[in-house]
């Protein structure tokens, strides 16, 4: 059974209830505040995460847009890229179709040129043999100047820098065969030509009738019929004196041979000229000119005429010394001995 309580012992029971209940409302109210509190700040960290979630939610959206964006122009991109790469081939397949026709035409214009270069360089050493010919050969000097010039001209037409070499040796022979002595081959030819063709209507000493004796005065009446038919008579008979050792050549028959001989003569002198035999030529000239004083009438204008020409041709000069071309020559086949090298 319980024990009935003491009043000494109820004082002390109801002391901390007392003060429990004093300070209960104000832990209450703190409790509240506190409450408040976090609620107000669960309210604002809840708006807070709102907003923040809305503003992270934006920009992810955002973001979004943007990368879908960014994909599209980097497909644009990728396409684009695609598309130059694809052109950029084209274009390097042509700069290289165009490279290759190019190195093909360079490679045609040097065979042409090279090709064109050898043609102008042989057609200019034709025309430096032809002109060797005529210096060598006849002596003739302005026919080989005009190879000379003819050469010189070419290559001037080529306009070809290599060629100035040449073109500068080519000056200098010019320049010695325009200060070369000249001998007139073609004319002392002429002259043995006519010479030669005149020899058939030369008069032979042989073939001359004595002159009649002069008379102071003309005769008259029945003297002029007596000289008339005296005149008729010294005709029939003629008597001549031939101081020649060798009457076999007067004979009929043997001037054919004589005057065929004259012109072996001329012919050989003509021959010895062109050959530049200086000595045959002066041999056949002097033995015409004894064989025309020999046999042929001294007094007859043609024979005189003849007789001077021999003497004039025999008085000229026939071998001067004459320069050459040879430098000339060298050159261009010096200058056309690296190309064909090159081609072989």
């Amino acid at each position: 059974m319980k024990r009935p309580m003491d009043p000494a012992e109820t004082p002390i029971l109801l002391g901390p209830r007392s003060q429990l209940e004093r300070w209960l409302p104000a832990a209450v109210f703190a409790l509240a505040i506190a409450v408040v509190l976090l609620a107000g700040a669960w309210w604002s960290t809840r708006s807070e995460l709102t907003e923040l979630r809305d503003g992270v939610a934006k920009q992810l959206r955002e973001a979004g847009a943007e990368a879908r964006d960014s994909r599209t122009i980097a497909k644009e991109v990728q396409e684009a890229v695609r598309d130059a790469q694809a052109r950029i081939g084209a274009l390097e397949a042509k700069l290289l179709e165009s490279q290759s026709q190019q190195l093909g035409l360079q490679a045609l214009y040097q065979e042409l040129s090279r090709s064109r270069d050898e043609w102008v360089l042989a057609e200019v050493e034709q025309t430096l043999a032809i002109a060797a010919q005529q210096l060598q050969l006849a002596g003739n000097v302005p026919a080989a100047l005009v190879a000379l010039e003819n050469a010189d001209a070419r290559l001037a037409r080529s306009d070809r820098p290599q060629f100035l070499g040449l073109r500068r040796v080519i000056a200098r022979d010019i320049d010695r065969l325009r200060n070369a002595p000249s001998v007139d081959i073609a004319g002392m030819t002429l002259r043995l030509d006519h010479l030669i063709a005149a020899v058939d209507q030369l008069p032979l000493l042989a073939d001359g009738r004595p002159q009649a004796p002069t008379s102071a005065g003309e005769p008259a009446g029945w003297q002029r019929t007596w000289w008339g038919v005296w005149e008729e008579l010294k005709s029939l008979v003629r008597v001549q004196r031939l101081d020649a050792s060798d009457q076999a050549l007067l004979a009929p028959e043997s001037r054919l041979f004589l005057r065929e001989n004259l012109k072996l003569r001329l012919l050989h002198a003509r021959l010895a000229l062109l050959r530049r035999d200086e000595s045959a030529f002066r041999g056949d000239v002097k033995a015409a000119q004894s064989w025309l004083g020999r046999w042929f009438d001294p007094r007859q204008k043609q024979v005189v005429t003849s007789a001077q020409t021999l003497a004039a041709l025999n008085a000229a000069a026939v071998n001067v010394e004459l320069p050459t071309i040879a430098e000339s020559l060298s050159a261009v086949r010096n200058l056309k001995l690296p190309r064909e090298k090159a081609v072989k």
